[in-house]
Formats: C-alpha cells, sequence, structure tokens
C-alpha cells in the first residue's frame, strides 16, 4: 500500500481558513478578548486548542508540513469543531486517504443501567476501555458533578483539567494508575482508533502523563482507597473497586463505597441533600 500524501494543498488551505472563520470563541470556551478583524478563531487560538505549535498550524494552513499525522488531524478537526464529513475530507486533502473510523461507544446493557440505577447512595459507573462512560447513576453525578456525563471520558480531566489534583488529594496514585491501565488495554486493542487519538493527545498535552507512558508503566486497577476534597462535603475518603463485565465487551464497572461513618454520612447528604439546601424550581 503506498505511503499518504498530501493530494490538494491548495484546497486544504481554504479548507482550514473557512473552517477556522466559522468558529467563534464562545464555541469552543474562549474568552473574546478583542474586537476582531476577521470572524472566528485566530490562528493561534487552533493550536492552543488542538496541543500543537503555532508554527506547525500556520506550516499546516499553509500546506507547508508534508504528511501530516492522523492522531494530530483528528486534534484540529476536534478543535474546529468538524463534523464527521468534515473531518473525513481533511484526511483527504491532508493526507490523501480516508481517516480511521470514529469509535462509537457500545450502550451498557439494560440490566447493568437497571443495576446502576438501583444504588441509589452508592457512586456507580460503566466505563470501555478507553475510559469513556458508558452509563451512570445519579449518585456518582453528586459525587463528581454535573460535568460527569455519559459520553465524556475520565481520563481526560484527570490530566487535563487543573481543578483534577485539587480534587483528587492522592492525584499521583490514581493518575499513574490510568496511565497503567491505558497502555495495558492498549496491549490488547492496538488498532483502536479513538484509544490511540486518546493516549496521543495525553502524551502532547500532560508531561507527566508522557513520563509515566515513556517508563512503560502498565498495571490493572481493581480496588483501592482514595480521598477526594469535595467543594461541599469536604474530605472524603472512599473505597473503590473496578469489575469487569463477564460478556466480551470489556467493559467495567466502578463503584465508589464510603470508607468510614463520616464519609457515608458525607455520601448520604450529597445524593439526599437537606430540603433547606435543594434547589427551588
Amino acid at each position: 500500500m503506498p505511503a499518504p500524501r498530501a493530494t490538494n494543498r491548495p484546497e486544504l488551505s481554504a479548507f482550514l481558513r473557512a473552517m477556522r472563520a466559522r468558529v467563534q470563541p464562545d464555541d469552543v470556551g474562549l474568552p473574546e478578548m478583542s474586537r476582531r478583524r476577521t470572524p472566528g478563531l485566530r490562528r493561534q487560538e487552533v493550536a492552543q486548542l488542538a496541543a500543537v505549535s503555532i508554527d506547525w498550524y500556520i506550516r499546516l494552513e499553509q500546506g507547508r508540513v508534508g504528511v501530516p499525522g492522523a492522531a494530530v488531524l483528528d486534534s484540529v478537526a476536534e478543535a474546529l469543531k468538524l463534523t464527521e464529513a468534515e473531518r473525513h475530507h481533511l484526511h483527504l486533502i491532508a493526507r490523501g486517504e480516508a481517516p480511521p473510523r470514529q469509535h462509537v461507544p457500545a450502550p451498557a446493557s439494560p440490566s447493568l443501567r437497571t443495576l446502576l440505577h438501583s444504588m441509589p447512595t452508592t457512586p456507580a459507573w460503566i466505563l470501555d476501555f478507553r475510559f469513556d462512560v458508558l452509563a451512570h447513576n445519579a449518585a456518582a453525578v453528586a459525587l463528581f458533578g454535573p460535568g460527569f456525563a455519559i459520553g465524556t471520558n475520565t481520563a481526560e480531566p484527570l490530566f487535563l483539567d487543573p481543578g483534577a489534583r485539587a480534587f483528587q488529594l492522592d492525584w499521583t496514585r490514581i493518575a499513574r494508575e490510568h496511565v497503567g491501565n491505558l497502555r495495558a488495554n492498549l496491549t490488547r486493542h492496538p488498532d483502536d482508533p479513538r484509544l490511540k487519538t486518546l493516549i496521543a493527545g495525553l502524551r502532547r498535552q500532560s508531561t507527566d502523563f508522557a513520563a509515566w507512558w515513556d517508563d512503560q508503566t502498565v498495571q490493572e486497577r481493581t480496588n483501592g482507597t482514595k480521598r477526594l476534597l469535595h467543594p461541599t462535603a469536604g474530605v472524603l475518603t472512599l473505597r473503590y473497586d473496578v469489575l469487569a463485565v463477564q460478556d466480551g465487551s470489556e467493559q467495567r464497572l466502578s463503584v465508589i463505597t464510603p470508607a468510614g461513618a463520616d464519609t457515608e454520612n458525607a455520601l448520604r447528604s450529597l445524593v439526599f441533600p437537606p430540603l433547606g439546601l435543594r434547589a427551588v424550581n
């Protein structure tokens, strides 16, 4: 099979400029700092969102980077909020070949979702081998906040959200466990495009992840104890168990239980807040 090659550099330049022009700063969570002479994002902002250097992005937009990698093109596609059809087009004009197939997570089974919701005071959720959240119960959202949503990935905020270190009081140990699990999962799924893109992005954007990945950390996280500093409940000491779903899907059921009476009471108050503290609709 011939190596991929850039096939249409003028079209690549025009396409990237057009896609950049249609995205507004507030579409991607960036502040509107000053009046802009032209609509859309600046090149520097796209580079920041895609975790690439501004020089590299300028050369990409000018068609001067040779054959860009598939993973970095996906980062640019995500920064520009491209649709799947637009992502496909970007790969064709930049590399001369179709992109890797986007992963669509397999849903958690109805029986597992019923199990989750049968534990109203026990935070529990289902992950696939990419750490994508497939299902969760209300107690998990009460503990981790509304950002803990189906379709999100738990590894990315752990390494990329500055607040994660303050929330996870045992951050270094928990973060290294995630690195070890991702390496073990990649060994079992070496051709999974979603998993490879996730790992490549974390290596680019987190020096800690890159260092631990390069030291060949491998482990299977199954159980342990950790401490969280919750913004309203304070310090919570929790036990966690990760149970394999025995149906060939490589999904995992994660369950949090309190390690003491104080944490048990705090968890219960998060899930069932006193009437006076509940939001009034």
